[in-house]
Protein backbone atom coordinates (compact mmCIF):
# COMPACT_ATOMS: atom_id res chain seq x y z
CA UNK A 1 0.00 0.00 0.00
CA UNK A 2 2.99 2.33 0.33
CA UNK A 3 3.53 2.08 -3.44
CA UNK A 4 1.64 4.82 -5.22
CA UNK A 5 0.75 2.55 -8.15
CA UNK A 6 -1.20 0.44 -5.64
CA UNK A 7 -2.55 3.12 -3.34
CA UNK A 8 -3.94 5.48 -5.99
CA UNK A 9 -6.62 3.11 -7.36
CA UNK A 10 -7.48 1.84 -3.87
CA UNK A 11 -7.92 5.30 -2.36
CA UNK A 12 -9.92 6.46 -5.37
CA UNK A 13 -12.23 3.46 -5.07
CA UNK A 14 -12.83 4.31 -1.40
CA UNK A 15 -13.56 7.94 -2.30
CA UNK A 16 -15.98 6.98 -5.07
CA UNK A 17 -17.73 4.40 -2.89
CA UNK A 18 -18.32 6.98 -0.15
CA UNK A 19 -19.70 9.47 -2.68
CA UNK A 20 -22.05 6.87 -4.18
CA UNK A 21 -23.30 5.82 -0.76
CA UNK A 22 -23.89 9.46 0.20
CA UNK A 23 -26.02 9.80 -2.94
CA UNK A 24 -28.01 6.71 -2.02
CA UNK A 25 -28.71 8.29 1.38
CA UNK A 26 -30.06 11.44 -0.25
CA UNK A 27 -27.05 13.75 -0.03
CA UNK A 28 -26.48 15.84 -3.15
CA UNK A 29 -23.43 18.14 -3.27
CA UNK A 30 -23.62 21.66 -4.68
CA UNK A 31 -19.84 21.78 -5.07
CA UNK A 32 -16.83 19.52 -4.69
CA UNK A 33 -13.04 19.52 -4.44
CA UNK A 34 -10.40 16.89 -3.88
CA UNK A 35 -6.96 17.03 -2.34
CA UNK A 36 -4.24 15.78 -4.72
CA UNK A 37 -5.35 12.31 -5.89
CA UNK A 38 -8.79 13.04 -4.40
CA UNK A 39 -9.37 15.52 -7.18
CA UNK A 40 -10.11 12.59 -9.52
CA UNK A 41 -13.05 11.40 -7.44
CA UNK A 42 -14.22 15.02 -7.33
CA UNK A 43 -14.12 15.10 -11.14
CA UNK A 44 -16.58 12.18 -11.09
CA UNK A 45 -18.86 13.94 -8.58
CA UNK A 46 -18.82 17.03 -10.79
CA UNK A 47 -19.85 15.02 -13.85
CA UNK A 48 -16.60 15.65 -15.71
CA UNK A 49 -15.49 12.00 -15.69
CA UNK A 50 -17.33 8.73 -15.37
CA UNK A 51 -16.10 6.28 -12.74
CA UNK A 52 -14.59 3.81 -15.22
CA UNK A 53 -12.47 6.47 -16.92
CA UNK A 54 -11.48 7.86 -13.54
CA UNK A 55 -10.16 4.49 -12.39
CA UNK A 56 -8.30 3.96 -15.68
CA UNK A 57 -6.66 7.35 -15.28
CA UNK A 58 -5.59 6.91 -11.65
CA UNK A 59 -4.15 3.47 -12.48
CA UNK A 60 -2.04 4.99 -15.26
CA UNK A 61 -1.18 8.02 -13.11
CA UNK A 62 -0.05 5.81 -10.23
CA UNK A 63 2.09 3.65 -12.50
CA UNK A 64 3.76 6.68 -14.08
CA UNK A 65 4.45 8.30 -10.72
CA UNK A 66 5.81 5.07 -9.22
CA UNK A 67 8.16 4.60 -12.18
CA UNK A 68 9.52 8.13 -11.77
CA UNK A 69 9.90 7.68 -8.01
CA UNK A 70 11.79 4.40 -8.52
CA UNK A 71 14.08 6.05 -11.08
CA UNK A 72 14.84 8.93 -8.71
CA UNK A 73 15.67 6.47 -5.94
CA UNK A 74 18.02 4.53 -8.23
CA UNK A 75 19.69 7.73 -9.38
CA UNK A 76 20.48 8.59 -5.77
CA UNK A 77 22.13 5.23 -5.18
CA UNK A 78 19.06 3.34 -4.01
CA UNK A 79 19.47 3.99 -0.29
CA UNK A 80 18.22 7.54 0.20
CA UNK A 81 14.75 8.01 -1.25
CA UNK A 82 13.30 11.27 -2.51
CA UNK A 83 9.99 12.20 -0.92
CA UNK A 84 8.09 14.80 1.06
CA UNK A 85 8.16 16.44 4.48
CA UNK A 86 5.62 18.51 6.40
CA UNK A 87 6.89 21.82 7.74
CA UNK A 88 4.86 22.71 10.85
CA UNK A 89 4.85 26.12 12.46
CA UNK A 90 5.87 28.36 9.55
CA UNK A 91 3.43 30.32 7.40
CA UNK A 92 3.11 29.21 3.76
CA UNK A 93 4.47 32.49 2.44
CA UNK A 94 7.51 32.16 4.68
CA UNK A 95 8.18 28.59 3.50
CA UNK A 96 7.92 29.57 -0.16
CA UNK A 97 10.13 32.62 0.40
CA UNK A 98 12.81 30.58 2.16
CA UNK A 99 12.83 27.96 -0.60
CA UNK A 100 13.21 30.72 -3.21
CA UNK A 101 16.13 32.23 -1.28
CA UNK A 102 17.86 28.89 -0.78
CA UNK A 103 17.35 27.87 -4.40
CA UNK A 104 18.85 31.15 -5.60
CA UNK A 105 21.83 30.45 -3.33
CA UNK A 106 22.37 26.97 -4.79
CA UNK A 107 20.14 24.49 -2.92
CA UNK A 108 18.66 22.27 -5.60
CA UNK A 109 15.56 20.10 -5.86
CA UNK A 110 13.42 21.46 -3.02
CA UNK A 111 9.86 22.63 -3.72
CA UNK A 112 6.73 23.72 -1.87
CA UNK A 113 4.27 20.96 -2.79
CA UNK A 114 1.11 21.08 -0.64
CA UNK A 115 -0.04 24.43 0.77
CA UNK A 116 -2.10 22.70 3.42
CA UNK A 117 -3.01 25.28 6.05
CA UNK A 118 -1.79 28.50 7.67
CA UNK A 119 0.23 26.25 9.97
CA UNK A 120 1.58 23.60 7.59
CA UNK A 121 3.23 23.24 4.20
CA UNK A 122 4.48 19.98 2.69
CA UNK A 123 7.67 20.19 0.64
CA UNK A 124 9.03 17.77 -1.95
CA UNK A 125 12.63 17.06 -2.77
CA UNK A 126 15.48 14.66 -3.21
CA UNK A 127 16.80 12.91 -0.11
CA UNK A 128 19.74 15.29 0.06
CA UNK A 129 17.54 18.37 -0.33
CA UNK A 130 15.11 17.20 2.36
CA UNK A 131 17.92 16.44 4.80
CA UNK A 132 19.40 19.91 4.33
CA UNK A 133 15.96 21.54 4.44
CA UNK A 134 15.12 19.94 7.79
CA UNK A 135 18.04 21.70 9.44
CA UNK A 136 17.36 25.00 7.72
CA UNK A 137 13.63 25.09 8.44
CA UNK A 138 14.21 24.35 12.12
CA UNK A 139 16.78 27.15 12.27
CA UNK A 140 14.14 29.42 10.68
CA UNK A 141 11.64 28.62 13.46
CA UNK A 142 9.72 25.55 12.32
CA UNK A 143 8.29 23.61 15.25
CA UNK A 144 8.54 20.24 13.51
CA UNK A 145 9.70 18.75 10.21
CA UNK A 146 7.97 15.43 9.59
CA UNK A 147 8.95 13.07 6.78
CA UNK A 148 5.81 11.77 5.09
CA UNK A 149 5.18 8.14 4.19
CA UNK A 150 4.83 8.67 0.45
CA UNK A 151 6.48 7.01 -2.52
CA UNK A 152 8.01 10.10 -4.11
CA UNK A 153 8.44 13.89 -4.34
CA UNK A 154 4.90 14.56 -5.55
CA UNK A 155 3.53 17.86 -6.88
CA UNK A 156 6.96 19.08 -7.90
CA UNK A 157 9.00 19.42 -11.10
CA UNK A 158 10.85 16.25 -10.03
CA UNK A 159 7.78 14.37 -11.33
CA UNK A 160 7.99 15.80 -14.86
CA UNK A 161 8.72 12.38 -16.39
CA UNK A 162 5.44 11.14 -14.89
CA UNK A 163 3.53 13.97 -16.54
CA UNK A 164 5.10 13.16 -19.91
CA UNK A 165 4.17 9.48 -19.59
CA UNK A 166 0.63 10.24 -18.39
CA UNK A 167 -0.18 12.87 -21.03
CA UNK A 168 -1.19 10.52 -23.90
CA UNK A 169 -3.39 8.44 -21.58
CA UNK A 170 -5.11 11.60 -20.34
CA UNK A 171 -5.58 12.96 -23.83
CA UNK A 172 -7.53 9.86 -24.92
CA UNK A 173 -10.21 10.35 -22.22
CA UNK A 174 -13.27 12.58 -22.62
CA UNK A 175 -13.65 15.36 -20.05
CA UNK A 176 -17.15 16.85 -19.98
CA UNK A 177 -18.12 20.26 -18.64
CA UNK A 178 -18.92 20.24 -14.89
CA UNK A 179 -22.55 19.98 -13.75
CA UNK A 180 -21.73 21.33 -10.26
CA UNK A 181 -18.95 23.61 -9.08
CA UNK A 182 -15.52 22.04 -8.71
CA UNK A 183 -12.31 23.70 -7.57
CA UNK A 184 -8.75 23.15 -8.81
CA UNK A 185 -5.63 22.20 -6.85
CA UNK A 186 -3.46 24.06 -9.36
CA UNK A 187 -5.26 27.42 -9.35
CA UNK A 188 -7.35 27.29 -6.16
CA UNK A 189 -10.25 28.51 -8.28
CA UNK A 190 -13.41 27.11 -9.87
CA UNK A 191 -12.91 24.98 -12.99
CA UNK A 192 -14.99 26.35 -15.85
CA UNK A 193 -14.94 23.57 -18.46
CA UNK A 194 -13.95 20.02 -19.25
CA UNK A 195 -11.12 21.29 -21.43
CA UNK A 196 -9.72 23.29 -18.53
CA UNK A 197 -10.10 20.29 -16.20
CA UNK A 198 -8.06 18.10 -18.55
CA UNK A 199 -5.29 20.70 -18.83
CA UNK A 200 -5.16 21.11 -15.05
CA UNK A 201 -5.11 17.34 -14.47
CA UNK A 202 -1.77 17.18 -16.25
CA UNK A 203 -0.34 20.27 -14.56
CA UNK A 204 -1.40 18.92 -11.16
CA UNK A 205 1.32 16.25 -11.23
CA UNK A 206 4.11 18.82 -11.11
CA UNK A 207 2.31 21.79 -9.49
CA UNK A 208 1.69 22.54 -5.81
CA UNK A 209 -1.71 21.82 -4.27
CA UNK A 210 -3.05 25.27 -3.32
CA UNK A 211 -5.50 23.92 -0.75
CA UNK A 212 -5.78 27.10 1.32
CA UNK A 213 -6.98 29.00 -1.75
CA UNK A 214 -9.47 26.25 -2.61
CA UNK A 215 -10.89 26.31 0.91
CA UNK A 216 -11.27 30.08 0.73
CA UNK A 217 -13.10 29.86 -2.61
CA UNK A 218 -15.46 27.18 -1.26
CA UNK A 219 -16.21 29.21 1.87
CA UNK A 220 -16.81 32.36 -0.18
CA UNK A 221 -19.31 30.47 -2.35
CA UNK A 222 -21.52 30.05 0.73
CA UNK A 223 -21.36 26.34 1.58
CA UNK A 224 -23.55 25.36 4.55
CA UNK A 225 -21.42 22.35 5.50
CA UNK A 226 -18.60 20.22 4.10
CA UNK A 227 -18.33 16.44 4.03
CA UNK A 228 -15.04 14.55 3.75
CA UNK A 229 -16.13 11.70 1.50
CA UNK A 230 -13.12 9.43 1.73
CA UNK A 231 -10.81 7.61 4.15
CA UNK A 232 -9.43 9.48 7.14
CA UNK A 233 -10.05 12.88 8.68
CA UNK A 234 -7.03 14.90 7.53
CA UNK A 235 -9.05 17.36 5.46
CA UNK A 236 -11.35 18.09 8.40
CA UNK A 237 -8.34 19.21 10.39
CA UNK A 238 -7.05 21.39 7.56
CA UNK A 239 -10.51 22.97 7.16
CA UNK A 240 -10.63 23.85 10.86
CA UNK A 241 -7.12 25.31 10.61
CA UNK A 242 -8.38 27.59 7.83
CA UNK A 243 -10.45 29.46 10.42
CA UNK A 244 -13.78 28.85 8.69
CA UNK A 245 -16.87 28.55 10.87
CA UNK A 246 -18.59 26.31 8.30
CA UNK A 247 -18.89 22.84 9.86
CA UNK A 248 -17.14 19.84 8.34
CA UNK A 249 -18.06 16.19 8.96
CA UNK A 250 -16.54 12.77 8.33
CA UNK A 251 -18.31 10.88 5.54
CA UNK A 252 -15.86 8.17 4.62
CA UNK A 253 -17.54 5.10 6.11
CA UNK A 254 -21.05 3.71 6.50
CA UNK A 255 -20.82 4.50 10.23
CA UNK A 256 -19.73 8.10 9.60
CA UNK A 257 -22.52 8.68 7.12
CA UNK A 258 -25.05 7.16 9.50
CA UNK A 259 -24.19 9.86 12.05
CA UNK A 260 -24.66 12.85 9.73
Amino acid sequence: MKRTDVSQPVITLANLAAAVFLGEQGYSPVACAGFSLGEYAALVSAGILDAADCLRLVKARGEAMQKTSDALREASGGDAAPGMAAIVGLAPGQVESLIAQWSAAGLKDLYAANINSPKQVAVSGTAAALAEAETRFKEAGAKRVIRLQVAGPFHSPLMSDSAAAFAPVLEAVTFRDPVISIYSNVTGKKISSGAEAKKLALLQITSPVRWIEEEAAIAQAGAQACLEAGPGKVLQGLWRDSGSTIPVFAAGTVEDIGKL
